[in-house]
């Protein structure tokens, strides 16, 4: 019970942390990027909003739409943290509304839906999370885009994590990194191998954990902004696996990183302290800072699990109760319901996608085996007519040596008629010398 408040909000900071590295998506001048990125880079800096209103303003003062969708980028965290949902909400709407209809900047407009799809998962709006990550899937599908089926399934995982699903959540990351490599965006990659640590710290597999965490780490000289959460990744492992002094070693690191409170929404930065707390025996400290959570489960959860530490537990129960309860409500059973349909309907895309491959080797398969049955005939004609031309040649050679034999047994047989002739014509000489006599 110690440690899932702390995986659970360590989770939630992965899934908050930026989608991948920052790229030019929308390919603005070098200025205008720079500024943006390190917007992004500390993108839940409440003095983001100053710049993505300066942004904003040159995209209306130029008719640019590049301009506003950076700005809006910008403005999306900062209303998430601030719980202003409905801005939110009015955020996504433009940038739809902006992009929608421009494939040029499909993947800006998949990488932005996907932060925002976090956003409603985090906030318990998983239904229209679904109902995004549909849409999402259904345009990738039909513009054969793999970024975007990246980014669905990645959604559909981030859905599973926040109902402790960790096996599922698990199978669609790992169908996220399918295409994502698919899609050659090595900047996400990482980011799903942290995820997909996450899970396995959440199944206790520590050695799988490990081994996903080592491979992000390994994109750490390319993307230095992964240093937090690749750090947070590590100090979760160290705290579920019980190795105390490792964990207080990254929790040190964690908050004297400047960009740990930039980079981090304050649940995330909560929990971790919570943690911290708890692991110093710090209970009443802890469960005062569980008050600040805004999560309702996260905060439930944390408070059941403190109150059990420290013996009272009828305020443990009624904590765990309301825990369940909120898990098992109505809407909750609703949201299983859609993404029901919605992995129904992912699965079978990738089925219809699958057999279309089928169809194609199958295809492929055929005309080979044409191309190869071709060429066999073609070479045993080329080779029967080299042998029926190797007899002709060798019938030809035995012809004319029995027509030169033929030729020398005639003369052989010309000349003995001669000398018979010769021969005959001396006896006949003889007798008439001897009739004369």
């Amino acid at each position: 019970m110690l440690r899932r408040l702390l995986i659970t909000l360590c989770a939630c900071l992965l899934c908050l942390s930026a989608a991948g590295q920052i790229v030019n998506r929308l390919r603005v001048d070098q200025d205008t990027f720079l500024r943006y990125a390190y917007g992004r880079m500390q993108q839940f800096n409440p003095h983001n909003l100053a710049l993505a209103d300066s942004l904003y303003s040159v995209g209306v003062r130029k008719d640019n739409i590049c301009y506003k969708c950076l700005a809006l980028s910008l403005e999306m965290p900062i209303r998430f943290s601030q719980g202003e949902y409905a801005r939110m909400d009015e955020t996504a709407l433009e940038v739809k509304q902006l992009l929608g209809d421009r494939k040029e900047y499909r993947d800006f407009y998949f990488t932005f839906l996907h932060e925002y799809c976090e956003y409603l998962v985090h906030i318990g709006r998983a239904s229209d999370a679904v109902l995004e990550a549909r849409a999402m899937e259904r345009l990738a599908s039909s513009e054969r885009r793999p970024s975007g089926k990246m980014y669905s399934y990645r959604i559909v995982g981030l859905i599973q994590s926040s109902r402790d699903n960790s096996y599922l959540a698990i199978q669609n990351m790992k169908k996220a990194v399918r295409f994502c490599k698919e899609a050659k965006s090595e900047q996400d990659l990482p980011n799903l191998y942290l995820l997909i640590a996450q899970e396995y710290v959440k199944m206790k597999d520590f050695n799988a954990a490990a081994d996903y965490l080592a491979m992000a780490e390994e994109y750490l000289e390319f993307f230095p902004g992964l240093r937090i959460k690749a750090l947070m990744t590590r100090t979760i492992l160290y705290h579920a696996d019980c190795e105390t002094e490792a964990f207080h070693d990254s929790y040190a690191k964690l908050v004297s990183d400047p960009l740990y409170a930039v980079q981090a929404d304050s649940d995330s930065r909560y929990g971790i302290d919570i943690s911290y707390l708890r692991s110093l025996g710090m209970l009443k400290e802890a469960l005062a800072r569980t008050d600040s959570l805004g999560n309702i489960r996260s905060r439930l959860d944390g408070k059941q699990s403190i109150y059990a530490e420290l013996g009272d537990y009828d305020k443990a129960y009624a904590n765990l109760s309301q825990l369940m309860t909120e898990k098992d409500s109505v809407y909750i059973r609703v949201q299983n319901e859609d993404l029901a349909i919605l992995d129904a309907e992912m699965n079978n895309a990738q089925l219809r996608e699958e057999a279309q491959q089928l169809k194609a080797r199958n295809q492929l398969t055929i005309l080979l085996g044409f191309l190869v049955m071709f060429a066999i005939a073609f070479f045993a004609i080329l080779l029967s007519q080299w042998q029926l031309r190797r007899n002709l040649d060798e019938m030809r050679l035995k012809n004319n040596q029995m027509l030169a034999d033929r030729r020398a047994f005639q003369k052989a047989m010309e000349a003995k008629e001669s000398e018979n002739e010769y021969r005959i014509k001396i006896l006949q000489n003889r007798k008439t010398n001897m009739l004369r006599l």
